[in-house]
C-alpha cells in the first residue's frame, strides 16, 4: 500500500487533519505546528469552521514558515444563495487573510447551491486560480455528473464526500471515478463505524486500535483516498498517522466491507 499520493506537484502522506473544532488559542497554534512536524500531509478547514478561528489558527501557525503541508479550505456553505459568485469571492478573500497567504493550496466549493448554477460557482473560484490566488480547485458532496460539469470549467483536483466503514453511498462510483481521473478522494467523517467484534479482532491481530484499522481500510479501498480525521490531540493524531503502516489483507478488507 502506498503511504503517499500526489496532489498536483505535491507528494503528501495519505492521512490529513480535520479542523472543524479548532479554535484560536496558543495551545492550538502549537498543536498545528506539531501536527505538521509529525507528518500530516493535508490540513483541512473551511470558511465557516469555528466562526473563522480554524483558518486563523492555521494561518498563525504556518505564517512565514516553509512547509510541505497542503492547506485546504472551503466556501459556499449555508443554504440557497451561498454559492453565488459574489458571496464566494467575499469568502475567498476572508480565507486568504485568515490563512495569511497569497495562495490557497486547495479550495473546495463546500456545497452545490440549489439556486446558483454549479458552473457559475466554480467559475468564481476559477478566477482566483487564474490569478494565482488558488492553486487547486475541489468539490464537496457531489456526484459524478457534478464533477464532470465542474471539470468542464476548471480542472478538479480533489473531491470531498462523506465516506467511512458504515456509510457507503459513494461506493456507487465516485471514488473509482476520482481514481480514474487522478483526483484525490477525501472522505470526511472517516472514523464513523469503527466499532464491532470483527474490527476489534483485526485490530488485535495487527497490534493496532480499531480507529487505525478503520483508516487502513479506507486507504486500501483506493490509492486516491486521503482521510482527514479530526482531532485536537497530538497523541490521537500520531495514532491516526500510524494507520499508514498497516497493510490489511484482502480477506480482512472484505470482512469489513461486508459490514456496510
Amino acid at each position: 500500500m502506498e503511504s503517499t499520493l500526489r496532489l498536483g506537484d505535491a507528494e503528501i502522506p495519505r492521512i490529513g487533519l480535520g479542523t472543524n473544532r479548532l479554535t484560536e488559542t496558543t495551545a492550538n497554534v502549537a498543536f498545528v505546528r506539531d501536527a505538521v512536524a509529525a507528518g500530516v500531509g493535508m490540513i483541512d478547514t473551511a470558511h465557516l469552521y469555528t466562526g473563522g478561528q480554524s483558518e486563523e489558527t492555521i494561518g498563525a501557525a504556518l505564517a512565514g514558515g516553509a512547509s510541505d503541508v497542503v492547506v485546504a479550505t472551503k466556501g459556499g456553505f449555508g443554504g440557497p444563495g451561498h454559492g453565488r459568485p459574489g458571496r464566494l469571492k467575499v469568502e475567498i478573500e476572508k480565507s486568504l487573510r485568515r490563512l495569511r497567504t497569497d495562495c490557497i493550496d486547495l479550495y473546495y466549493l463546500h456545497r452545490v447551491d440549489p439556486e446558483t448554477p454549479l458552473e457559475d460557482s466554480v467559475a468564481a473560484i476559477a478566477e482566483y486560480r487564474h490569478r494565482g490566488a488558488i492553486r487547486h480547485v475541489g468539490l464537496s458532496d457531489v456526484s459524478i455528473d457534478q464533477i464532470q460539469r465542474a471539470a468542464a470549467v476548471v480542472p478538479i483536483a480533489a473531491v470531498q464526500n462523506r465516506y467511512n466503514l458504515s456509510e457507503g453511498k459513494h461506493d456507487e462510483g465516485v471514488i473509482d471515478y476520482c481514481e480514474q481521473q487522478d483526483m484525490v478522494f477525501v472522505p470526511y467523517f472517516p472514523l464513523r463505524g469503527e466499532h464491532g467484534a470483527d474490527l476489534a479482532q483485526i485490530a488485535a491481530r495487527h497490534g493496532a486500535t480499531p480507529k487505525q484499522i478503520a483508516l487502513a481500510w479506507l486507504l486500501k479501498r483506493s490509492p486516491a483516498m486521503l482521510p482527514i480525521p479530526g482531532t485536537l490531540s497530538l497523541a490521537h493524531l500520531k495514532e491516526n498517522l500510524g494507520a499508514l503502516r498497516i497493510a490489511l489483507t484482502d480477506e480482512e478488507f472484505e470482512t469489513l466491507a461486508l459490514r456496510r
